[in-house]
């Protein structure tokens, strides 16, 4: 009778929380919000797909691969944030809503007449371009479905789309939208093209190898996937690298959800329903990051790291690690599926056999010893490196050196999951040398990039993400300034706009200034063009005659000014 009575409420704890999961699942609004362009929606990026260092927290939709397309407001709510920069979201537009949610415009071309006054004004009284403003409730209220901006291209090296979010506004988390019923037209299934597996300790292996393995599969006649059959001991994972097509589109897009069972029951389960921006390095253990870093292929894992703490896993049994044991027999599938419900699975039959292993992977010691949950600092010939607790994911042996004025600080094939600290000894320098140097990074390709460079008297540091190879490098050079869409003492009364292009070969641009007839004027800057862009409807000057002043600075202070004159009538 006991146990009869512990079933009963044990049953009844069960229905309870799969009544609560359901109901968690069904809370989302599926009509409030409507479409944010008054076009059929194609998209170029899904929810939670994978970027680098970060998942892609919206929808990337498609503007006809043209700007000046409508934007409209989702729903009725106030417009509760502004920002403009040259990289990121570029010109972005926050709307707070009623329920409880906040939609995000990004990429923007320019704002509607009402909410651009109301930045312009913000921008003139700063000076400055790039701002951010949080209007109040009462400043800047929208209807559903009113033009709130136009469609572009801001925020660095883009084509033209739209960038939209949903986001809980008490917590800034992101939800896929196509929970609240912003549906795309997709009968396509998800397709797996490579399959990895993984010995996740020194005593396990796949085929008789203890290192990564990509492994050999073939199409059924069903359209699902058969892997070679293996022979495996000890933990071990899995990992696909897969994408979703959608019905009008040809990108290549991320998945909804990714399960992984042993025997029909469910193991894990990867699912892009939320998004926490906190958690967007972990990222870089959810995929295959050396892989990644060799081969630009991204394998997304169907295990998780000890260290990951992404919250995107509803499933995961023992964070989803097999341990196969020897003589007995497994049958793994993996399942790609996107929000409609199509599928690609991918079969792989397992024989449990301990074997000898014929491959590990070796480990290079070196005079440097990184224990990933300490302060580790390390100096070398003028150059120090300094990692804070938890900068690494793992211990390891740091692979660091210094050769011919270039310090090597490890293999980029290893995420880092905070800044660390590079510093240059510059004593030897004088102090005219020491400002026109710089830190810089030196890719693989052998291209360098500024790192922003912080100096005192005998040393310069940069705090940095990248591992590999930096340097100290002259700038000896200052920016370039041209005109560009008219010529000195030009009459320019039928002009819309004045252009100027800027650019710096070495360190980069860092600040820009213009002026006409001495007052400040707003000039926008692409910094995939390089242009510099101001429109006259911004302020009316009385003369015909009006001389413009432009000074660009760059990263180690080297400055140009350029001046010219032109004619206008009002």
């Amino acid at each position: 009778m006991k146990k009869l009575i512990a079933l009963l409420i044990l049953t009844s704890h069960l229905l309870v929380f799969g009544q609560a999961s359901m109901t968690m699942q069904n809370t989302y609004p599926t009509s409030y919000f409507g479409s944010p362009l008054d076009i059929p929606l194609i998209l170029a990026g899904t929810f939670g797909e994978l970027r680098p260092n970060h998942f892609h927290a919206g929808l990337d939709i498609k503007t006809q691969q043209r700007e000046g397309l409508n934007v409209l407001a989702s729903a009725e709510g106030y417009v509760s944030r502004i920002k403009i920069a040259h990289w990121g979201y570029g010109k972005v537009i926050y709307i707070t809503h009623p329920n409880g949610y906040t939609t995000v415009y990004g990429h923007l071309q320019k704002f509607s007449d009402r909410i651009e006054a109301y930045i312009k004004k913000q921008q003139y009284k700063n000076e400055s371009f790039e701002i951010q403003v949080y209007p109040s409730a009462s400043e800047l209220p929208v209807a559903k479905g009113e033009i709130i901006a136009l469609s572009g291209s801001t925020g660095g090296f883009i084509g033209p789309h739209l960038h939209f979010e949903i986001r809980d506004s008490s917590t800034e988390k992101t939800i896929n939208p196509f929970l609240f019923g912003i549906q795309i037209s997709d009968s396509k299934r998800p397709t797996i093209n490579t399959l990895v597996g993984y010995s996740l300790d020194t005593d396990s292996q796949i085929n008789q190898v203890n290192i990564p393995l990509q492994l050999s599969f073939k199409r059924l006649n069903n359209g699902d996937l058969l892997a070679d059959k293996i022979n495996a001991f000890g933990k071990i994972g899995f990992g696909v690298n897969a994408y979703d097509q959608l019905d009008d589109a040809i990108n290549q897009n991320g998945l909804y959800s990714l399960e992984l069972s042993v025997n029909g029951e469910k193991f894990h389960e990867f699912k892009a329903s939320i998004l926490a921006f906190a958690e967007d390095k972990y990222i870089n253990l959810l995929i295959d990051y050396e892989r990644f870093d060799k081969m630009g292929q991204r394998i997304q894992k169907c295990f998780v790291e000890p260290a990951n703490k992404l919250s995107m896993y509803p499933t995961s049994v023992n964070n989803g690690y097999l341990t196969i044991e020897d003589k007995k027999s497994y049958n793994v599938d993996i399942i790609a599926k996107d929000f409609n419900g199509n599928s690609q699975k991918i079969s792989i039959p397992i024989i449990g056999k301990n074997d000898s292993i014929l491959v590990r992977k070796t480990e290079i010691v070196t005079p440097y010893k990184i224990n990933s949950a300490l302060f580790n600092e390390f100096s070398k010939d003028g150059v120090t490196v300094a990692f804070p607790k938890n900068t690494f994911y793992n211990d390891l042996w740091l692979d660091f050196d210094v050769s011919e004025s270039i310090a090597k600080v490890h293999e980029s094939t290893v995420p880092i999951h905070n800044n660390y600290t590079i510093t240059f000894d510059v004593s030897k320098y004088s102090d005219i040398e020491k400002q026109q140097l710089y830190i810089a990074s030196i890719n693989k390709k052998g291209r360098t990039s500024y790192e922003s460079t912080v100096k005192k008297d005998s040393t310069f540091y940069a705090s940095t993400k990248r591992l590999g190879k930096f340097t100290l490098l002259y700038d000896r050079e200052a920016p370039t300034i041209q005109l560009h869409n008219f010529k000195d003492n030009q009459w320019l009364t039928n002009h819309e706009k004045l252009q100027v292009k800027i650019f710096d070969y070495k360190s980069g641009i860092n600040t820009y200034r213009a002026e006409i007839n001495g007052q400040w004027i707003l000039m926008e800057y692409d910094v995939a063009t390089g242009l510099l862009t101001y429109n006259f409807k911004d302020k009316v000057f009385a003369d015909s005659k009006h001389e413009l002043k432009v000074v660009v600075t760059d990263n180690v202070g080297n400055s140009n000014t350029l001046t010219a004159t032109f004619f206008r009538k009002i």
